[in-house]
């Protein structure tokens, strides 16, 4: 009998450390934008980050980061890690290095999936 709890727990223990050290997915770049970008980036009025842009470019450069061609990875990931103008820096803590590079490739090539 003690011999069965012994296997037993063994097993329960593996077990959870098998889900405890399984691996995260890979994060989405658009989940990433959806929840941290969007609310400020979106097309439309009542998203600031656009209005902004707007005014910034005078319509000579897209507002709608979404529709930008000259935003590489890297003034991504440095634009949310430093912030710019009205726009606050994040934190690893908010944004991971993976969701952060997930975001950055996202950002820079949705232009060109349209």
């Amino acid at each position: 009998m003690r011999a069965g709890r012994l296997i037993a727990a063994q097993f329960a223990a593996s077990a959870l450390a098998g889900t405890v050290l399984a691996a995260e997915p890979a994060p989405s770049g658009e989940a990433v934008y959806q929840h941290w970008c969007a609310p400020c980036h979106a097309p439309g009025a009542g998203h600031p980050g656009t209005q902004s842009l707007q005014v910034k470019y005078g319509g000579k450069t897209p507002a709608v980061l979404l529709e930008r061609t000259d935003l590489s990875p890297q003034a991504v990931a440095t634009f949310v890690r430093t912030g710019v103008l009205s726009m606050p820096p994040f934190r690893k803590t908010e944004v991971t290095d993976a969701e952060l590079a997930a975001l950055a490739a996202y950002v820079s090539s949705a232009a060109k999936r349209r």
